[in-house]
């Protein structure tokens, strides 16, 4: 597995390659997708380098909730009345990045089930 601060979130997260970013505190950041799956597409990223869901425990406790907050809150900075919250954790669940990350996704009807 590599170490999710080497990936492309922890490149970020470090500045050495630009996003478009809507909301930051010390735990968290959350910018734009560059791949977009609906009008609204924001990644909520944790500062801390962890792989996935799948590596949090009880110490992750308040920062997986506050990943939630911000999830919500900027779903409502972007003006969704209604949004889809995804946490892939693992390829054969479709993560790509092996870093936490929520995905806000809405601005338009969304089907279900996914995949």
């Amino acid at each position: 597995m590599v170490n999710s601060g080497d990936t492309i979130f922890g490149r970020i997260l470090r500045g050495e390659i630009p996003c478009d970013q809507v909301y930051g505190d010390d735990l968290c950041m959350a910018f734009r997708d560059v791949n977009p799956q609906a009008p609204v597409h924001v990644l909520v990223i944790p500062r801390e380098p962890i792989a996935h869901l799948g590596e949090t425990g009880p110490e992750h406790q308040l920062l997986l909730g506050h990943l939630l907050l911000v999830a919500a809150k900027v779903a409502r900075q972007e003006g969704l009345e209604s949004w889809r919250t995804v946490i892939n954790s693992g390829a054969e669940a479709g993560q790509a990045v092996f870093h936490l990350h929520v995905h806000v996704i809405g601005g338009r009807a969304l089907a279900w089930p996914p995949g």
